[in-house]
């Protein structure tokens, strides 16, 4: 392969930028431009100082990062160029070392080469970004779990329970004559089967825990104009992000924000109230709403403590009956007059001392509790779990294939293809697609 140089640092000025080389002439080519030791003589592992030279012009000085193959992080030689963290330094050096011979990366080149040349699979690979991304505690539990190498060795673990299963069936139908070999029958498939079917469940109906951890819950604030919305999404991110008046018809578009929540980000928008208006953007903004209503994952409806129920409460009201939601009664400071029957949480946006009070409600609506026991089953990866879907399916096919009283052979059909589509989630199966496609999500220099 080629030697492929990008930035890895984040775009900006700081302390240092790194800038990576990764290739067989990773060494000759920063070597090209370095006055220090050789790098080719160093042993893997070291970082050395030294000062970069354009031709004869100084550069900088830097401390030079040794990987050689089989010891870094693409089993390639890889070298870290630590210079000071101006980015026209850092793109100075970027465009030396192209000059000296080495190609522009693409995004998440880096990672790519890993799991090519076999340093990692795929479930690690994903969890590399994953770790970029992380926003709470959670988020970075899953992240790592993946990234040991936890989620690979489950899903290793449950192809090799079926690839005995395909290995007997397919010594029994090519070896008949072997009288001392086991024979395979739908008896002794069927418990094996179950419990795998009973693992790859579990993985299921853990998965929407699993997405809410990696990617939060996206919340609407919903209401009638001027019943609190924008003081609750200013209280809850704690800065005056939307304008809050007495004037209804203030917020007049979505706002966005996203707050932490016991371990898990709520993705809050903040939408117009809900009523007739003759206002165009106005009218634009309440039409947002009703989108973002039919979308949201967790509705916090705000109902006046000081105002009787009007049709648009009324229709909220109904819209939501059948979603996740919270009802905030809210200005309780005032007389009541909300004649409202069903379960509320009574608040005054005014007082502080409601936010806790409304954490503890999300966190019980929403099922969320401490998470202190995330592990391999906790895969909230869209395209792993397609994959578990996909191998459950094949799994149920199986076992109505021996409730029917298949023969052996047909049922290993079934068998075969659950193995397989295990196989695709680790990135066994290696289709060049699916890779290209993974890999240009990541960012530049990873």
């Amino acid at each position: 392969m080629d030697t492929i140089v990008a930035i890895s640092t984040a775009i900006g000025s700081g302390a240092i930028s790194i800038i990576r080389l990764s290739g067989q002439d990773a060494f000759d080519i920063v070597n090209k431009s370095f006055r220090g030791k050789d790098l080719s003589s160093l042993p893997t592992n070291t970082i050395v100082y030294g000062k970069l030279y354009d031709k004869d012009e100084y550069v900088d000085e830097v401390l030079v990062s040794v990987f050689k193959e089989h010891h870094s992080y693409t089993s390639e030689n890889v070298v870290e160029i630590n210079c000071h963290g101006s980015m026209f330094v850092a793109n100075k050096i970027l465009e030396m070392m192209i000059d000296n011979g080495a190609r522009m990366a693409e995004p998440g080149e880096f990672t790519k080469r890993a799991f090519l040349n076999g340093r990692i699979d795929l479930t690690r690979a994903e969890a590399v970004m994953d770790v970029i991304n992380s926003q709470t505690e959670g988020s970075l539990k899953c992240a790592n779990v993946a990234m040991r190498g936890d989620v690979y060795n489950l899903i290793k673990n449950f192809r090799e329970k079926l690839i005995k299963c395909i290995a007997k069936i397919e010594v029994n139908i090519d070896y008949p004559e072997y009288e001392d070999e086991f024979v395979v029958t739908n008896e002794y498939l069927k418990p094996i089967l179950l419990e795998l079917k009973d693992e790859l469940a579990s993985i299921l109906d853990k998965s929407k825990m699993s997405t809410i951890i990696k990617n939060g819950i996206n919340t609407a604030i919903i209401g009638s104009p001027n019943v609190g919305k924008s003081s609750l999404l200013n209280a809850l991110l704690g800065e005056e992000k939307a304008i809050v008046t007495n004037i209804a018809g203030t917020t007049r578009d979505t706002i966005e924000g996203k707050v932490n929540i016991g371990g898990i980000i709520l993705n809050l928008i903040d939408t117009a109230g809900v009523r007739e208006t003759v206002d165009e953007v106005e009218r634009i903004g309440v039409l947002k709403t009703n989108k973002v209503l039919n979308e949201a994952e967790l509705i916090i409806l705000i109902l006046d403590n000081n105002r009787l129920l009007n049709d648009v409460d009324k229709e909220l009201l109904e819209k939501t009956k059948n979603k996740n939601r919270i009802i905030l009664m809210n200005k309780i400071d005032l007389e009541k007059k909300n004649d409202y029957k069903g379960d509320v949480l009574e608040v005054s946006l005014l007082d502080e001392n409601f936010i806790p009070i409304i954490e503890n409600k999300i966190k019980d609506v929403c099922n969320i509790s401490n998470i202190n026991s995330i592990d391999a089953t906790y895969i909230g990866n869209a395209r792993q779990l397609s994959y578990i879907k996909k191998a459950l399916k094949s799994i149920d096919d199986a076992l109505s294939g021996i409730n029917a009283g298949y023969p052996v052979d047909l049922i290993n059909i079934d068998i075969t293809n659950s193995w397989k589509d295990l196989g695709e989630l680790i990135g066994e199966g290696n289709p060049e697609e699916l890779i290209n496609n993974l890999f240009t999500n990541f960012c530049l220099g990873k």
